[in-house]
């Protein structure tokens, strides 16, 4: 059991990754409170499954049109600096939102608006975290058990914060949610300050940006795992991933309950999450984490699929958490693979293109979704995006496989 608890956190032991993960611990909570709070609102202001796909697309188009850009800044300036600044402008975005909410002020195209910029601001911010772990550790070989880690994190926070945010929408309503998400990012803003980086590898002679972005391309086209990885990791964000904004649907209209079913189905699919990342988590090295972001994504597709056919709250509750389960150890598999062959000069912009694949597009997805929900219903949107998972799985499965054999 010791060997096993050494093994699961062995990040733990590098100073720097403790500070980082404790601050995140907390601002993660809130984060997910501001999640679920904000779904809620909208589908309680406008009643609109297309609303809501609307704002999935505000908070995530951003990164789409940034994210390319902002892992050149991150390959050429320093990397804790950029998340600091991203941090406090999302800790004002919260702010700001809560003060509408509770003003009595707030209007739809104010959500949309306020999303569209913590989607500018996550356009730096998830490339530059992504890409500062390996700063953060002690070890390289450490850096998959690091990643799985964050993700035990973020999913233990999804599955208090959604619980918590559906108490307080219940009782104290949204506006409370947005103001404790923006007194979390307090946490992290000051562990990030106590962090000590020793060496940051930058360009000994910059270049124009331009230049930078076409070689960042280039890197990865020319590169077959990477390629074929980014691919699969954009499809399941593109046809799967934005599975999520229905929820509030579901909770209301398939499952007949209110904000604390739209809480437990948020808490049930943190649950299926953090055991996968769990598993993450203990496994001893890099190999064959290409055919774990393969198999898993066959199993988020699946689970999708059994989520959107069901009509009751406990089969739902499994079915959601294995969801959570199979995207959790999809996109750590896939994410760690990428961290574990890319060139540590380019490794800013390859992020950047993996978040653009893995969130970038998502804002079309959430479009797709929530039309389809409001053409053809819920469960059929949700069985669809599934089948579209599997069939990218299928397709480019056997050869992310064979290129990382080659």
């Amino acid at each position: 059991m010791r060997e096993y608890f050494n093994l699961t956190f062995r990040a733990l032991r590098s100073r720097n990754f403790r500070l980082f993960l404790f601050g995140q611990g907390i601002s993660v909570i809130g984060t997910w409170m501001q999640r679920v709070a904000l779904y809620w609102l909208v589908y309680k202001l406008t009643g609109s499954a297309f609303l809501l796909g609307m704002v999935g697309f505000a908070g995530h188009i951003p990164l789409l049109v940034l994210a390319p850009i902002a892992g050149v800044l991150i390959d050429r300036y320093s990397k804790i600096r950029i998340v600091i600044v991203t941090q406090a402008l999302a800790m004002a975005q919260a702010l700001l939102l809560a003060y509408l909410v509770l003003s009595g002020q707030i209007q739809v195209w104010h959500i949309i608006a306020l999303s569209l910029a913590l989607g500018a601001v996550n356009a730096f911010d998830v490339p530059g975290r992504q890409s500062f772990y390996i700063n953060l550790i002690d070890k390289k070989e450490d850096l998959p058990n690091a990643i799985a880690l964050n993700s035990v994190v973020f999913h233990l926070s999804r599955f208090l914060g959604p619980s918590a945010a559906g108490i307080i929408i219940a009782t104290l309503g949204e506006g409370i949610c947005f103001l404790i998400n923006g007194l979390s990012y307090i946490a992290v803003i000051v562990s990030l300050f106590r962090i000590r980086v020793l060496k940051e590898i930058k360009p000994e002679k910059a270049t124009r940006m331009i230049q930078e972005l076409k070689d960042g391309f280039r890197y990865v086209a020319s590169s077959t795992p990477l390629k074929n990885i980014l691919l699969l990791v954009a499809a399941v964000s593109l046809f799967g991933w934005s599975y999520s904004i229905l929820l509030p649907v579901f909770a209301k209209d398939i499952l007949g309950g209110g904000a604390v079913t739209f809480g437990f189905l948020n808490s049930a699919t943190a649950i299926g999450a953090i055991i996968g990342a769990f598993y993450a988590a203990s496994r001893k090295d890099f190999s064959g984490l290409e055919r774990r972001a393969v198999f898993f994504t066959v199993v988020f597709g699946m689970s999708v699929i059994l989520f959107g056919a069901s009509s009751f709250l406990w089969p739902s509750l499994i079915f959601i958490a294995l969801t959570g389960l199979g995207a959790m150890l999809h996109n750590t598999s896939a994410n760690s693979f990428v961290q574990s062959i890319v060139m540590e000069d380019r490794r800013g912009r390859v992020m950047s293109l993996y978040a653009f694949a893995h969130q970038g597009l998502m804002p079309l997805g959430s479009l797709f979704l929530g039309w389809s929900a409001s053409t053809y219903g819920a469960p059929a949107a949700m069985i669809t995006a599934g089948v579209f998972c599997i069939l990218a799985a299928l397709f480019l499965g056997p050869r992310i496989i064979a290129s990382k054999l080659s």
